[in-house]
């Protein structure tokens, strides 16, 4: 009993979509933790875009930046493979929330 309760991180995060009151809606992304900040976390993934001239597709990167709560902090790593949904604008650059992390940096498929 006493493990579980240091385990756990009290989650005083308004902008947190478990314990706080954001509320998640729109899209969602899947892609690899680029950077880490305090309170937020950058992911990059690659997309294919058709271009009309030469009939053809070609990648792009996008890269996006994500709210990360506090009571998540401790498991997200750079590398690792996440998932970010839509969330209202929380600030000038983040309009996405970390919601959960799909594979370790270590783990393969």
């Amino acid at each position: 009993m006493e493990n579980k309760k240091a385990n756990q991180i009290e989650c005083n995060d308004k902008f947190c979509s478990k314990h706080g009151k954001l509320s998640i809606r729109g899209r969602s992304f899947k892609g690899k933790v680029i950077r880490k900040f305090p309170k937020r976390i950058c992911i990059e993934f690659e997309r294919t875009v058709y271009i009309k001239k030469y009939e053809r597709y070609s990648k792009r990167k996008t890269k996006l930046h994500a709210r990360l709560p506090d009571c998540m902090a401790q498991d997200v790593n750079i590398g690792d493979y996440v998932e970010i949904r839509e969330c209202r604008p929380i600030s000038k650059i983040i309009h996405f929330c970390f919601v959960k992390k799909i594979q370790s940096k270590g783990a393969e498929k």
